[in-house]
Parts: structure tokens; C-alpha cells; sequence
């Protein structure tokens, strides 16, 4: 409820435009606290962090201070959820008009929290502005007297919400906080941070195309996403054992191409299979849903639609974009399909319509078209690819697929969008503005950014979460390989065969979770964490940051709040002595 301020312990003061601040008051009853010695156990580690010595005390009956704009927008939100984690009540929100608020303190006042929202040019002679002038930077500064949060924009905010929530006990991440002991002391340890990312681009990948997870899990991991200041979250709908998307002018891609009629369950190549239908799909007002929380989190969802490859299922659905006459099915085990799009003008059309309701439910800059993994022999066998090929004097197959991915793009950049492909379009001549996610080594990333385009590294060898994490004889079953904690954190996603500019074209990196051999929500959680906590530091701080034996005791303190939010996360490196043991 939007508040008047009418009592006369706050005196509020106008400034320049899009200043914020956010008032907590504690009482004379509660003396500050020395911070907790594993504090400030923060990952991602903050670019700069020095303490400044006695705490700051969250207790009830505190109020909260925000401009009128931001009642109801996602800062207002989290503060909230924050608060009634805290306080176990929802949020004392005082809403004022303006941009700068001042306290004059009195004796019944003995502390606030500011937060602050800038505007860029009212920076230029700020100490921190490289930080703050970043759209996702922000400063912290927790006195007894103060806890400060600055930003220059809402998504900033939300970074040193999740930082503040990282500052407090680990009991704050407690799915129900009626559950935490009223005696419960809240305590935010002295400290000023500044901080902004090393990378725009910080994402995590989920294949619901090989196992089909519920919008539920779904948002569970976006929260987590969220929690690790991770803001792409890579949406794999498309597969060769299923079609996830609901496409209204199209509906046997629902009807049929999501289903299959059983799964292969143990190692590939064992003919060893489940016998029971398998299948699912999420609605259009579910992908609202699903896009709508992501943003709420400061995330934004990349669809991914394969193309030509990977298209076993939408050809059982739809035969005719197919370039023989045969018998498609939706595939059930794993591997590559030798089923391709056929390049005809009837294909171009019903991937036009498909992307046409993908980029309404979708509005995020990028659309991932795969690419990846897409044999020619159906384009070597068909009268129609050949054709193709001549007339548009394309020298071979591979140059047919560099076609096909062209068109594509052109039809994208047409309504705004940009593509994003796996690092076989590079094959045949590369898209003109693609951008290139290379996933087979780093070879792929080198050659894109040398020609100018930009790159999202996700090599295989250390960004694949569907690998082992142990010895295989206590692992689940995995697809292969050994990737480790570890392995991860020491991944630098910038190769040394870049020059400084080439280098500028890196934005950022991910991390895959396939789900070829993962079932189940929980074992998404096994496989992805703690690996994406490892790579959330890595996408965020700085290189000279890293140290892996500080990131392995910051880690064990963070285990704690992956135990309060339920996740059922690989426990590995769990209370070690030594990382190496």
C-alpha cells in the first residue's frame, strides 16, 4: 500500500530524477554485532569488498523506503519476499514522490538502510562509477548506522538484493521462514562492495527435449539462476524425441511430434527400453508464464527451435518438410538422426509461421535456430536439395546448410531478432550477424570472432554438466567423461589466441545440462549444482579473482543455503578438509 509520509522523523529532500532509496530503521534495543567470521562468503565474489567493521541489524517493525515508481516492479517484490524472510511479515513499504529522500535522525532513529538509483551522468566524478555506470552494477555499504544499496538501473538493484541476501544468515533462503526461530538475530556484516560482471552474457542451458521437466522445476531454476546473478537462461524445446512448444497454427506438433513411444534407459547402444509412452509440452500461456518469472528475475529466456538437424519429430508430425518419402518417427533413444528439413520454399514458410508465434511468447533479443549436428545425406540423396544447390550456386552441402541458416536470419533481423547457432553454422560460410555458441572445443569461438562475430563459449570439456562429477561407480549414470568442480571454476572463457579486440566479441559463456540420461528434476539439480555455482564466479568476477581454495571454503558455506532452498545438489567437495582429498 502506497504510504504518505507524514511523520516527522523523515525529512525528504528532491534531487536529480531516478534516485532510489530504501529505508530500514532498527531499534536502540539490539546492539550491533561483529560480522560472522566466514563472512562475507559471497559467490560470485564482488569486484571490490573491504570491510568496515561493526554490523548492521535487521529486526520487525523496520520501514522501507521507495519512489513511487517502483511499487509493484520486481524490486518491490524482492525486497519484499526479503523482508518477510527476515521480519516474517510483508514489508513496511513507504512510497514517496521525487527522487532522493534524506533522513534527519532523531533519537528514535538509530539506523537505515539507502538505496539509491542514479542516473549515469550524475557519476562522472564517482570513485565507483565504472561500476555503477554498468547496467548491471552495483554498490553496497553496510554500517551500524547504514546499509546502503546504489544502482543506476532496477536491474542493478536486483544484483545487490541477491548480494544483501548472500550478506545475511543462511537461514534467510529457509523455503518457510515461519519455520525460523523468532529469536533470530539478522545480522548484515560491515562491509562496501562494488560490482558489475565481467561478461553480458551468463547463461545456463536446460534440454527439455530429451526429458520434459514442469513449468514448476522450471521456475525452481530460474530462482537459482537468479541466485548466482546468471541472466540468460537457454531453452532447449526442440528435439528429435520431442517437440515442447505449443504452436497453434500448427497443432500435430503437440499432437504427435511430443510424444514418443518409449525411452531408452540404460547406456546407449544396450536396446535396453522403458516400454511406456513418454511426453509432454508446455502450453503458450505457460511459456508466458515461464518468460514472465524470468523477467521478473532480471532473466532473459532464449528459445531454442532446431534447424535443419535434430527435426525426427516434427517430421513424424509433418512428413512433407522432410525431402523423402518415408516413414519419420519420434525418436527413442539418443544419438544422430539422419532426418534434415528439406530446403523447400514449403519448409521456409512453416519455420516462418513456427518462429512468428516463438518470437510473439519470446521477446528477448535472441533466438537459438541449433544447427548443430545436421548430416547431409538426406540433401545428398534428394532431387530438391541438388537442385537447390545449383541454382543457387552453392558448391556443396555444406554450403546448403550456410543457405538454409541465412535465410533464417534474414527472416529474423526482418522482425529485430538476432540468431544464435552452434558452431556448425559456421561450416559452408558463416550467417552475416550470427552469433556463434561454440560447444565443440573453443576452435569455433577463435574462428567467429576473428571474422568479427560474436561468441558464447560453452566448450564441452568443462561446460557440459551432463558429465560425470565423480568416480563412476557411486555416479549416476551420465553421458561420459569426468568434469569436475574444479575443472569448471579454472575454465577461462577468453582463449589466448584472441587479440584485445577479437576479444571484445566473447560475450560471456554457458553452461549445457543435456538430459539425455537425466529423468528427473532432482537429478537436473545433482548435475548442474554445485558445477554452475563454480561458473557463475567465473562469468562474473574478474580473472585475477579467482582463487580456487577461497571458492571452495566460500563454497561450503554456500552448501548451506542450497540445503535451506531444497537442492539436491552433487556433495562432493561437502565438508572436506582439503578440496584435493
Amino acid at each position: 500500500m502506497n504510504k504518505a509520509i507524514t511523520n516527522q522523523k523523515f525529512h525528504l529532500l528532491r534531487f536529480p530524477t531516478f534516485m532510489l532509496y530504501l529505508l530500514l530503521c532498527t531499534s536502540n534495543s539490539i546492539l550491533a554485532q561483529d560480522p560472522d567470521p566466514v563472512f562475507p562468503a559471497l559467490i560470485p565474489i564482488p569486484k571490490t569488498m573491504v570491510p568496515t567493521g561493526n554490523s548492521f541489524i535487521i529486526e520487525q517493525g523496520i520501514p522501507i523506503l521507495l519512489p513511487n515508481q517502483l511499487e509493484g516492479t520486481p524490486i518491490h517484490k524482492a525486497l519484499n519476499e526479503l523482508m518477510y524472510t527476515t521480519t516474517w511479515l510483508n514489508g513496511d513499504f513507504i512510497f514517496y514522490e521525487g527522487s532522493t529522500p534524506s533522513i534527519t535522525q532523531t533519537t528514535s532513529i538509530d539506523s537505515v538502510i539507502l538505496v539509491l538509483l542514479h542516473s549515469p551522468e550524475n557519476l562522472l566524478n564517482d570513485p565507483d562509477q565504472k561500476h555503477l555506470q554498468n547496467e548491471e552494477g552495483y554498490r553496497i555499504h553496510v554500517s551500524p548506522e547504514q546499509l546502503k544499496l546504489e544502482a543506476t538501473t532496477e536491474h542493478g538493484l536486483f544484483n545487490a538484493i541477491m548480494t544483501l541476501r548472500q550478506l545475511l544468515p543462511t537461514e534467510v533462503e529457509k523455503k518457510d521462514p515461519s519455520r525460523v526461530s523468532n529469536n533470530m538475530i539478522w545480522t548484515v556484516p560491515g562491509v562496501r562492495i562494488a560490482d558489475h560482471p565481467r561478461f553480458q552474457y551468463r547463461g545456463l542451458h536446460l534440454d527439455v527435449g530429451r526429458h520434459f521437466m514442469p513449468v514448476s522445476f522450471v521456475k525452481h531454476y530460474i530462482d537459482l539462476l537468479a541466485m548466482h546473478k546468471i541472466n540468460r537462461f537457454h531453452w532447449h524445446l526442440t528435439e528429435d524425441q520431442g517437440w515442447r512448444i505449443e504452436i497453434k497454427v500448427y497443432p500435430k506438433l503437440t499432437e504427435i511430434a511430443a510424444f514418443r513411444e518409449e525411452t531408452l534407459i540404460r547406456r546407449y547402444g544396450s536396446n535396453t527400453y522403458d516400454n511406456r509412452p513418454y511426453g509432454g509440452f508446455y502450453t503458450q500461456e505457460e511459456i508466458k508464464e515461464v518468460v514472465a518469472y524470468a523477467a521478473d528475475n532480471y532473466i532473459t529466456v532464449v528459445p531454442e527451435i532446431e534447424m535443419p538437424g535434430h527435426t525426427s519429430a516434427v517430421l513424424a508430425a509433418y512428413p512433407e518438410y522432410g525431402c523423402l518419402d518415408k516413414e519419420y518417427k519420434v525418436q527413442t533413444t539418443w544419438g544422430v538422426f539422419e532426418d534434415i528439413f528439406c530446403p523447400s520454399e514449403e519448409t521456409f514458410g512453416f519455420l516462418e509461421d513456427v518462429l512468428d508465434e516463438v518470437m510473439a511468447l519470446f521477446p528477448g533479443e535472441y533466438i537459438h535456430i541449433g544447427g548443430d549436428e545436421a548430416p547431409k545425406k538426406q540433401w545428398e540423396e534428394s532431387a530438391l536439395a541438388q537442385e537447390v544447390i545449383r541454382r543457387e550456386g552453392l558448391k556443396d552441402e555444406h554450403e546448403l546448410q550456410s543457405y538454409f541458416i541465412t535465410r533464417i536470419e534474414r527472416y529474423l533481423n526482418s522482425k529485430g531478432r538476432q540468431i544464435i547457432g552452434w558452431d556448425e553454422i559456421l561450416e559452408g560460410g558463416l550467417a552475416p550477424r550470427a552469433t556463434v555458441m561454440s560447444w565443440r572445443g573453443e576452435q569455433g569461438g577463435i574462428e567467429a570472432a576473428k571474422m568479427g562475430h560474436d561468441v558464447i563459449m560453452t566448450p564441452g570439456n568443462t561446460n557440459y554438466f551432463d558429465h560425470y562429477q565423480g568416480t563412476m561407480s557411486n555416479e549416476p549414470l551420465a553421458i561420459c567423461c569426468f568434469t569436475s568442480v574444479e575443472d569448471v571454476y579454472g575454465y577461462e572463457p577468453v582463449p589466448e589466441a584472441l587479440s584485445q579486440e577479437e576479444a571484445k566479441h566473447v560475450l560471456g559463456a554457458q553452461g549445457n545440462v543435456w538430459t539425455e540420461y537425466i529423468r528427473t528434476p532432482k537429478k537436473v539439480e545433482y548435475m548442474a549444482y554445485p558445477r554452475a555455482t563454480a561458473l557463475s564466479e567465473v562469468l562474473w568476477s574478474d580473472p585475477s579473482q579467482k582463487d580456487w581454495y577461497s571458492f571452495w571454503a566460500r563454497l561450503q558455506h554456500h552448501f548451506e543455503r542450497l540445503d535451506y532452498r531444497g537442492v539436491n545438489y552433487a556433495s562432493h567437495y561437502e565438508g572436506q578438509l582439503n578440496p584435493h582429498e
